[in-house]
């Protein structure tokens, strides 16, 4: 019985990882998913679309807000 508990338990581990892993990917990949959503609709009155290099500042923006959660991760080390 103690080894069929102790090959539960690493592949609980494993599967634990595996969750970990996708959690983070899909916190990192969520928020600029949204921005693309936004940037992606036909609105009118956006001023950002107008600009010289608003294509770059928003690029800018979510080139940043994945660096910025990329090391809050690393820091928490839980990548």
């Amino acid at each position: 019985a103690s080894f069929i508990d102790f090959y539960m338990m690493l592949n609980s581990n494993a599967m634990n990882e595996v969750v970990k892993t996708l959690t983070i990917i899909s916190t990192i990949f969520i928020p600029l998913t949204f921005i693309s959503g936004v940037y992606g609709m036909n609105f009118q009155n956006m001023p950002e679309l107008t600009y010289k290099y608003g294509y770059y500042i928003v690029l800018t923006v979510m080139a940043s807000l994945a660096m910025f959660m990329l090391a809050c991760f690393k820091r928490k080390r839980w990548f």
